[in-house]
């Protein structure tokens, strides 16, 4: 007798036999034996980790075009997990299609259009419906968010393989011959990065050569800030990691969401050493023990380069290497927030954590953490051999440093160009983007990506830089300027910035998720409701948990007080 029944207390699997209604299968969802083999051989002898968690569903995306419920019943036994665990991370995620019983199972290739202002204003909506009307067979077409090719609009995705300047026939092409992986890009390799002279700074300061002081002091002696947007000072975050307790690890942040932005691709996919030397050298000075390296899912190409590259450095290594490990991101904006990328990173939802803790002390895997865009640890290198001068050497109107600009937009040549920190966008966009397309002249733009306002041409001036635009409610971020021409209208692009920010707010904290959607249904009206969209620009400001709620009003706000003629 259990001491449960000598209690008088029945359990109840006897209560069921007592009363002849014993339980014919166990509790829950039974396992179906085919997933279990499939989901089984897709993980092979890989550890049966929590934070692995994505990396599986992404095997399991990538092999079948979908997961089924099966496949997630099977995954959450071979984790260990509650099967709400396994499901609600796969449904947070843009780009797993999780099919449940009774659902039709999506067609097996897909075709993404990016809908976001640089593609839209390009022609975006017009491909996607002429693509629609081809009724594809085994085709789906999706409108999608940022692609990070804004200097290519229009861009449509067949597979993870991206089409520049994509067009009916381009697209059909490529389906054609399910050139559904991206092709190989040229860049300097491992081999002929050596051979130039690279991962001797690193070997330096692996070797005491450069001692931590030195390093940390020619960080902050060049002024750099941190390129992913947020601008806080390099060198200062280096001596605040390095002295938390051990273990300390390291996360670099490559989600690049923001539309507009596209700088960190293109640095990856031409020079990927330069940033990995940056990233060994700065693990070196400050002591961290592991580094993840968390790269954005439309980055197909880069994560075949970091992959095959990152091989090459571990087969032959200048000096002894800390262990990298290469998390694949799976299309979620909101995972650009370090702290919300630190969740995804530990096989979570990417939703923001409050602060403080920050991350400095309480980071990854509940560790202090240094947290890097990758575009900061591109300059480390250079810094280093150059000198702190070198790099606070450049700069206009006061301001100091470079700064590369992901251009696209109504300007003649788009692209990343690297131009000093402080230029006005007047003199970027005449001397580095071969001035405006003709037949279009300045009408406005956006310094800061879809979180960073909008602006008139009567105001391209400014410097662009740090600081410099917070007086107007508009800041720089990432750097990604969209540039507007008298064909278009700032009210269209706040209003495609708040369906973006609709669609990627985590939904976390309230004023976000019912703000950004309220806000995204007001700005479609022909006249705005100003007092009512300004009261709710003010709730989101204040009560957001991160950055996506606090930043999403700015546009709005920027064509309220700088285009009023639009809206009236």
């Amino acid at each position: 007798m259990t001491e449960s029944s000598k209690a008088g207390i029945i359990p109840i699997a006897d209560a069921a036999r007592l009363k002849g209604q014993a339980r014919s299968k166990p509790k829950g969802r039974a396992q179906d034996p085919q997933a279990q083999i499939q989901v089984a051989a897709l993980l092979g002898a890989d550890p049966r980790k929590r934070d692995l968690l994505i990396e599986y569903l992404h095997r399991i995306q990538d092999a079948y075009g979908h997961i089924s419920a099966a496949h997630i019943v099977a995954l959450a036994a071979e984790l260990k997990l509650a099967m709400t665990e396994v499901y609600e991370v796969a449904t947070f995620y843009h780009h797993f299609d999780v099919v449940k019983e009774g659902d039709v199972v999506p067609p097996r290739f897909t075709v993404r259009v990016c809908e976001s202002l640089s593609c839209q204003m390009a022609g975006a909506d017009e491909l996607r419906e002429d693509l629609d009307k081809l009724s594809l067979k085994d085709v789906r077409i999706v409108p999608v968010p940022c692609v990070g090719r804004c200097h290519a609009a229009p861009v449509a995705v067949v597979g993870q393989n991206p089409i520049d300047h994509a067009s009916v026939a381009d697209v059909s092409a490529a389906l054609g011959e399910r050139a559904i992986t991206p092709a190989p890009a040229s860049y300097i390799d491992y081999e002929e990065y050596r051979k130039a002279g690279g991962y001797e700074t690193f070997r330096q300061c692996m070797s005491g050569a450069r001692s931590v002081d030195s390093v940390v002091q020619a960080m902050e002696h060049s002024g750099l800030r941190g390129l992913g947007g947020a601008g806080f000072p390099a060198g200062r975050k280096w001596r605040i990691v390095g002295a938390e307790p051990e273990p300390r690890l390291m996360a670099v942040n490559i989600d690049e969401g923001e539309p507009g932005t596209f700088k960190d691709r293109w640095y990856l996919e031409r020079d990927p050493h330069r940033f990995i030397e940056g990233m060994l050298s700065a693990a070196r000075i400050v002591g961290i023990a592991e580094i993840y390296v968390y790269l954005r899912d439309e980055y197909a190409g880069c994560r075949e380069i970091l992959t095959r590259e990152l091989a090459a450095l571990r087969a032959d290594p200048p000096s002894a290497l800390p262990t990298i490990h290469l998390r694949r991101g799976a299309g979620a904006y909101i995972c650009g927030e370090e702290s919300a990328m630190m969740e995804s990173i530990e096989g979570k939802r990417g939703m923001p954590r409050l602060r403080p803790p920050y991350v400095a002390q309480v980071g990854l895997f509940g560790r202090p953490t240094l947290e890097h865009n990758m575009e900061t640890l591109y300059w480390v290198r250079d810094i280093l051999e150059k000198g702190g001068d070198w790099f606070a050497g450049h700069g206009r109107n006061g301001r100091h440093g470079l700064r590369s600009f992901s251009v696209s937009g109504r300007v003649l040549k788009p692209g990343v160009h690297l131009a000093p920190a402080g230029i006005t966008l007047r003199e970027l966009v005449a001397e580095y983007c071969g001035g405006m397309l003709p037949g279009h002249e300045l009408y406005a733009y956006l310094p800061g990506g879809a979180s960073g306002g909008i602006l008139p041409a009567s105001m391209a001036d400014i410097p662009l830089d740090f600081d410099t635009l917070n007086p107007y409610g508009c800041f720089i971020g990432s750097a990604a300027v969209i540039v507007l021409s008298q064909h278009d209208k700032a009210r269209d692009a706040a209003t495609n910035m708040m369906h973006f920010f609709a669609d990627e707010s985590c939904g976390q904290c309230t004023p976000c998720r019912v703000g950004t959607a309220k806000a995204a249904a007001l700005v479609k009206a022909p006249k705005w409701d100003q007092a009512l969209l300004e009261d709710l620009a003010q709730a989101m400001a204040d009560a957001s948990i991160c950055g996506l709620g606090q930043a999403a009003p700015n546009p709005i706000r920027s064509v309220i007080k700088y285009f009023p003629q639009e809206i009236e």
